[in-house]
């Protein structure tokens, strides 16, 4: 693992864009995109300074804050880019929600290296109840069109203010079963290049399906808590790759695919959940919707689950969704998927990289992936998140603090072990 940035404040993605200048733009949380350029170099001015459009930050711990970025495939010729942020609640929004989550285009402008702050055109906002779970990622899939993944609102068991019911009885909530009433615990896919602000792509599954009161034709996929980081596997057959981040017990990462259910919160991982009792996972719970306007739709069990530090037995306190290892550094993790753990607790900063590889049935195998040049094997840093440029490398994005503040931030590069 090589340093090849600091001096942030908590970096949470990677985006390298498709110009062919083989910069790579670096998302911090507080607002702000930076730039590591080909030399090595971090550029002090930012490509773009959202601070004073996003929410204030709590320093000790926040999950919102400027969190995706993707460019367009076409950018090279028409400079548009996207960028997922967490503004001030809007006029209009529920009064005891906690903020609006925006979706905006924007435009570089004459300097190459400087957005024009001017340009913004906002296609999505999403009215958030609690602080957490606005998961995040924004990627344009290899069918060109944008996707968007988001939490189920925040608070814990998917209950709550701002919590809608579902078909399933047995628990309180939730949004990541519901695809009628709102847009929370959902990937989106939206067509950014038709329609006013944007099109649907035909073949979303939920197009024009009855009983979608506020509408549902953008969800593409349902059933996550906080699907924060995502991916696109940039060889094989392209599977998207989702980590959704668990509550009292599951960690999991799922292969994502149009019109799934991935379960929360009937289920945690592989394992049946109970709003009432979520310490204990109940014996029995549907494999199946039971009713409503999905009947008879399966839940879909993740590719990778581990038990997080709520048990005994548990390796971390959150999934940090990673990418499939492309590149040509690290042979031995060709075609393997690459992913983290935030940290063992809040007390210090402990994340632990894993690889995963598919086993010929169940779930898949993950390991730890030890880094050679630290003492402890360990990242000895929070993970925030990961990139991945257009050779296939891999980078890992960290910091210190438990929340957005100081100037611990760090990229890292996966490389091989020297000596």
């Amino acid at each position: 693992m090589r340093l090849v940035a600091d001096g942030l404040t908590a970096p949470v993605t990677l985006v390298e864009p498709p110009d062919g200048t083989n910069r790579l733009f670096v998302v911090d949380q507080v607002g702000l995109i930076r730039i590591l350029m080909p030399d090595g170099s971090l550029r002090p001015e930012p490509f773009l300074d959202l601070r004073s459009q996003i929410v204030p930050l709590m320093t000790g711990f926040d999950e919102r804050g400027l969190l995706g970025l993707a460019f367009h495939p076409d950018y090279a010729t028409n400079g548009r880019f996207f960028v997922y942020y967490s503004a001030p609640l809007r006029a209009g929004a529920p009064a005891d929600f906690n903020h609006t989550s925006h979706i905006s285009e924007f435009q570089v402008s004459g300097d190459p290296n400087r957005a024009d702050p001017t340009s913004e055109r906002i296609l999505l906002q999403v009215d958030e109840p609690q602080f957490n779970h606005n998961a995040g990622t924004l990627l344009f899939g290899p069918d060109d069109f944008l996707y968007i993944s988001l939490g189920e609102g925040g608070g814990a068991d998917d209950v709550g203010t701002g919590h809608v019911e579902d078909w399933y009885a047995a628990n309180a909530g939730g949004n990541g079963q519901d695809v009628t009433q709102n847009l929370l615990g959902s990937i989106l896919r939206i067509d950014v290049d038709s329609g006013d602000p944007y099109g649907i792509p035909s073949d979303n599954p939920f197009t024009a399906q009855p009983g979608c009161a506020d509408g549902c034709d953008e969800i593409f996929a349902y059933g996550f808590r906080n699907p924060y980081r995502m991916s696109f596997d940039m060889g094989g057959s392209h599977q998207l790759f989702v980590g959704d981040a668990g509550q009292n017990q599951w960690e999991e990462v799922s292969i994502v695919d149009k019109g799934g259910n991935y379960g929360w919160n009937v289920k945690e991982g592989t394992h049946c959940f109970s709003t009432a009792n979520p310490n204990e996972s109940p014996a029995e719970c549907p494999d199946t919707v039971l009713s409503g306007v999905r009947e008879g739709d399966p839940l879909v069990d993740p590719i990778i689950e581990y038990a997080n530090a709520n048990r005994p037995d548990g390796l971390g306190l959150v999934v940090v969704g990673g990418h499939v290892y492309r590149g040509s550094a690290l042979p031995q993790l060709a075609g393997r998927y690459v992913f983290a753990d935030w940290s063992t607790g809040f007390g210090r900063p402990n994340g632990t990289l894993f690889v995963a590889s598919p086993r010929k049935q169940g779930l898949w195998l993950m390991q730890e992936l030890r880094v050679a040049n630290r003492p402890s094997g360990r990242l000895d840093h929070f993970v925030l998140g990961f990139g991945q440029d257009s050779s296939g490398e891999v980078y890992i994005l960290a910091t210190e603090n438990t929340g957005p503040t100081g100037n611990t931030g760090k990229v890292f590069k996966l490389v091989r072990p020297s000596g």
